[in-house]
């Protein structure tokens, strides 16, 4: 089992009143884009912790995490008060699949999530894989209003350096937002319009997709993905659908 390590917190970034990120040097081992870790504090005398995917590169330092602080959520609501200079646990280890060399190769890379769950998009992106085996990258982040989406500048810089081979499509279901589409990622396949929207088909000889966030979008997109002829992706059977199962 992963031994725990003690990380000092450099910076608790409060977006929203509900979202946060928290910067954190701590000494943990080589991990991959797209894996997780579990963070967690002594709270009452006992060690609550759960895992969270890294939103930072591989190598970078300090490593970086996006949370949602649910209203019966006892860690989140913990951390949500941390301050620089405040200590937290991180397992040593890294942990999980959910990472591009477990992907086929493909012209177009969709990456779709809800929430959060755009974490370990933002660290696969921060890496040259995704650049080198794609021609063209679709990140799709799905929120509830407008001020849930966050890390504007780092995709500001993916558009810049990267051109037309970097394609960012929002959704928001609650508000109406010039550029974004209104409504879930699953009604938007089955209707053509992400597609529309985006310039660019999902097929399964070109697309592979990753889907990562809340369960409903991921099964529900998943069944949209499969009515029009994709797959799971399996190591023995490969296909084109990866999912993370994000809670």
């Amino acid at each position: 089992m992963s031994e725990w390590v003690q990380g000092t917190v450099i910076e608790n970034i409060h977006w929203t009143q509900n979202l946060f990120s928290l910067r954190i040097n701590a000494p943990v081992d080589d991990f991959k884009a797209g894996q997780f870790t579990s963070l967690g504090l002594d709270i009452d005398g006992e060690r609550t912790a759960r895992p969270y995917s890294f939103l930072s590169a591989p190598g970078q330092q300090p490593i970086e995490f996006f949370f949602y602080t649910a209203t019966d959520g006892v860690l989140s609501n913990a951390m949500v008060a941390l301050e620089a200079g405040d200590e937290i646990f991180v397992k040593r280890e890294a942990n999980g699949f959910f990472t591009l060399d477990e992907v086929p190769s493909a012209k177009t890379l969709w990456l779709l999530g809800t929430g959060t769950g755009v974490a370990p998009y933002f660290s696969m992106l921060k890496t040259d894989e995704p650049w080198q085996r794609f021609e063209r990258v679709v990140l799709v982040h799905a929120v509830r209003q407008h001020s849930d989406l966050r890390y504007q500048g780092l995709i500001d810089e993916l558009s810049h350096e990267y051109g037309a081979r970097f394609v960012f499509q929002a959704f928001v279901s609650r508000e109406d937002v010039n550029g974004a589409i209104k409504g879930r990622i699953p009604e938007a396949i089955n209707s053509g319009e992400l597609e529309r929207s985006t310039g660019i088909a999902i097929t399964a000889e070109d697309s592979q997709l990753m889907l990562c966030g809340n369960p409903e979008m991921v099964a529900d997109t998943t069944t949209a993905l499969k009515a029009r002829g994709l797959s799971k992706n399996r190591r023995r059977t490969p296909g084109q659908i990866t999912v993370e199962k994000y809670w």
